[in-house]
């Protein structure tokens, strides 16, 4: 039997959060970063303003920081993530 989970207020306030600041991202137009245990170490996903998203290797060469793009999910795949992350 499937339990339906209830949200509680700890988590309510992270999920508001990071609304807040995707919105804050989104109005300067920059990128949103979302860091997952479900992809390998060194890869994120990052959310534009355009709705697509993007898996990239994020890597240092000296003191600067460097990514480079690997997938852009599929729109259900995003839509998904954005679920899973309470964005929607």
């Amino acid at each position: 039997m499937d339990t339906i989970h209830k949200t509680t207020p700890k988590e309510e306030s992270y999920r508001l959060t990071l609304k807040a600041l995707r919105a804050r991202n989104f109005s300067k137009n920059l990128p949103f970063l979302l860091l997952s245990d479900k992809l390998p170490e060194g890869q994120v996903y990052r959310e534009y303003a355009d709705g697509h998203i993007e898996v990239q290797e994020v890597f240092t060469i000296g003191s600067r920081f460097q990514h480079k793009l690997l997938k852009v999910l599929p729109a259900p795949e995003a839509d998904k993530l954005r679920s899973e992350y309470g964005l929607l």
